[in-house]
């Protein structure tokens, strides 16, 4: 664990999908009504978790996001060489070595680990982090024998479901003590599965100004495939409710009343370009070990409103400050509206009453895909990408 860090801390979060026999290529249909006269149809056949944070959550109160958290010292533990025995001597036990060049490499993937005296690679106790996290906030155990191989583990591996008293039970020691996740997979002699967790992105929470109140995270996305949705619930602390949606249907909800954080909206967006969950879990994972990028939004001040520009936009800065320490000030004399009318080099952001619409023009990195721009209707039928 870096505990040089002095402007955020270091997260991990997971895109957990699932799929949905009842969703597979079968039109959803919703009643006829005087309220609906048209039939509402859905290709995808997976659905994604996003919790809602607590009001008194010091993360994003009361938003949807995806399950995570922050890094917690119990991640990088050297007891963990012991749990992954078996892997312990393999790169990155057994992830396998990401091809991204390591001037390019978001710091707190690059960041040697060893000098804090932990042997448990960043690759490693982030997904264990967001594992944890995971099972914390929703219930669902993502672990496996340890005797199992990598390959199977990377391949539509179900949660844990064996024994629903036990998981409850263990599920709020962890919550209690980090640390006894180690103990538990001693104890079911499992491991996490962090080979089913691909690399997904990474987002560097961006800087607000002195009298806002916030806490900044350098997060690591990860992404998991799982054949069937499992049995999830909310632990009423931290998390007090669960939505299973399609991405699509996230975003409608983001359209209508439910608070989806501008990360995570562009993420289920990226999500669109699948539909069938087979393709997403290839594609996610040929695509880890290419690496990612980092996005740390910085906030350009317009006439009306605030743009949250991303590397690569024209308005982006050339040298941003993303430690805060000069409280520097980006600025346009435009409004909102002219700059949504921008034809340029576009990686943008616009969040108006908590809906967020992005515009993008430029080309994904890594291998990666581009977020699927949608359009505020009934349907939500994506548009073309800007």
């Amino acid at each position: 664990m870096n505990n040089t860090l002095k402007h955020w801390r270091e997260a991990a979060t997971l895109i957990l999908t699932a799929g949905c026999q009842h969703l597979s290529a079968i039109p959803k249909t919703t009643p006829k009504g005087p309220w609906h006269s048209q039939q509402k149809k859905s290709s995808f056949d997976y659905e994604v978790l996003l919790v809602q944070r607590s009001q008194r959550s010091a993360f994003f109160p009361n938003a949807f996001v995806f399950p995570g958290g922050l890094v917690e010292p119990s991640d990088f533990s050297s007891d963990w060489v012991k749990v992954f025995e078996r892997h312990a001597q393999k790169p990155n036990f057994g992830l396998g070595v990401v091809k991204q060049p390591p001037f390019t490499r978001p710091p707190m993937f690059i960041t040697d680990r060893t000098k804090f005296g932990s042997p448990i690679p960043g690759e490693v106790a982030f997904r264990i982090c967001a594992i944890r996290e995971t099972f914390e906030e929703s219930g669902i155990l993502l672990v496996v024998l340890e005797n199992s191989s990598i390959e199977d583990n990377q391949n539509f591996m179900p949660a844990y479901e064996q024994d629903g008293k036990a998981i409850a039970r263990w599920r709020e020691e962890v919550q209690s003590d980090p640390l006894r996740f180690i103990e538990i997979c001693k104890e079911l002699q499992c491991v996490p599965n962090i080979w089913a967790l691909q690399e997904w992105a990474n987002w560097l929470n961006p800087v607000l100004p002195k009298h806002i109140m916030h806490r900044r995270c350098d997060v690591a996305f990860f992404i998991c495939c799982l054949p069937r949705k499992p049995f999830t619930v909310e632990d009423q602390k931290e998390v007090t409710n669960f939505k299973w949606w399609t991405p699509k249907e996230a975003i409608k909800e983001s359209q209508n009343n439910a608070w989806i954080p501008p990360a995570q909206i562009y993420e289920l967006s990226r999500l669109c370009n699948f539909t069938h969950l087979e393709d997403l879990q290839r594609f996610a994972l040929h695509r880890g070990l290419e690496g990612c990028e980092r996005f740390c939004p910085i906030h350009i001040h317009a006439k009306d409103g605030i743009v949250l520009t991303l590397p690569g936009d024209e308005l982006y800065p050339i040298d941003p400050d993303v430690t805060g320490q000069t409280q520097k000030i980006y600025s346009i004399d435009r409004t909102i509206e002219e700059v949504c009318q921008d034809g340029g080099t576009l990686h943008r952001v616009i969040v108006v009453n908590r809906v967020s619409q992005i515009f993008i023009t430029t080309k994904s990195k890594y291998k990666h895909v581009k977020p699927q721009l949608q359009q505020r209707d009934n349907d939500i039928e994506p548009k073309g990408q800007l």
